[in-house]
């Protein structure tokens, strides 16, 4: 069957654990895995000083994958934050929590096993949907059957509704509102490193994707917490004018029918604050948490 309707018709699983999400996503879905290629330079019969460009190619770099989502009233997206946030200590050593991502659709059913969430972004902007953008590695993508095939895992029951939020922003900074509040971003990311897995015994093995070198495991090496504050230029905060700070709090909450939707209560963090000049004036707070925070999910509620 047709594939070009992929996005509109796929639906994405999150197996983590024993339990299956089905999380609902925007049409802003992206899977895709690369072959690593090795050339080097071969000699020819007729002429030793001609050479042409041989190629090997015995293993597959990380797979890429991402997707976006709707922050809903019933918090049914809450397993996303999870996943973004938290981490687990494996013999002594600090790790993502670790799943595998289904992709169901009338093209058939794909698979990339031993993901990991690289990057998540939030926006805030008056009047629109608060929505999560998602990207992150996995291990090896495939397809592993039709669009009848069987999922693993419980699947966790869903809200009867879906309600995404257009809420009511509120930032502090150093305990202080941001005035004429523009829009607001706030960004996680987890650094990772693959582990070497490209051996010379397992290479002369190698005649066909099925039997490559496929990544194996990874290293969490720091991560950040960072973003930007935008607002209006006014008479309220001319003193602030190009500033900075290397040690204060930044707070970025939401509300919805007047209770706390979203927090993000970051106590340490630094920042610089820049002007531009277009149609209008605006400055802008560009902060950073300082460190490498392990409590992520308790700093970021939502």
């Amino acid at each position: 069957m047709s594939g070009f309707n992929f996005l509109r018709e796929s639906e994405l699983h999150i197996h983590f654990g024993s339990n299956r999400y089905n999380v609902k996503i925007t049409p802003n879905l992206t899977l895709t895995q690369t072959f690593a290629e090795d050339a080097y330079s071969v000699k020819t019969l007729h002429d030793q000083t001609k050479m042409f460009r041989g190629t090997s190619i015995t293993k597959a770099n990380p797979a890429d994958f991402s997707f976006s989502t709707h922050l809903t009233t019933e918090k049914d997206e809450q397993i996303i934050l999870e996943l973004l946030t938290d981490i687990v200590t494996t013999s002594g050593d600090q790790q993502l929590k670790s799943f595998d991502i289904y992709v169901v659709s009338t093209n058939g059913t794909f698979k990339i096993e031993g993901c990991v969430i690289t990057q998540g972004e939030f926006q805030f902007a008056k009047g629109s949907h608060l929505i999560l953008n998602v990207s992150g590695q996995g291990k090896k993508l495939s397809r592993v059957g039709d669009e009848n095939y069987s999922l693993p895992g419980n699947l966790q029951s869903a809200s009867a509704t879906r309600t995404p939020t257009k809420p009511l922003l509120d930032v502090l900074v150093s305990n202080s509102t941001v005035s004429n509040l523009v829009t607001t971003t706030l960004q996680i990311q987890n650094n990772i490193e693959w582990t070497p897995y490209e051996t010379l015994q397992n290479s002369l093995s190698v005649t066909n994707a099925t039997n490559a070198m496929y990544p194996s495991d990874y290293s969490l090496t720091d991560r950040n917490v960072s973003g930007n504050i935008t607002q209006f230029h006014s008479d309220a905060n001319a003193s602030e004018y190009q500033t900075f700070n290397t040690s204060t709090s930044v707070q970025i909450r939401t509300k919805v029918n007047n209770s706390i939707f979203f927090n993000a209560n970051l106590a340490d963090c630094m920042y610089t604050k820049r002007s531009s000049v277009e149609e209008v004036f605006t400055q802008t707070y560009d902060f950073r948490l300082v460190g490498t925070p392990t409590d992520l999910g308790n700093q970021i509620t939502y």
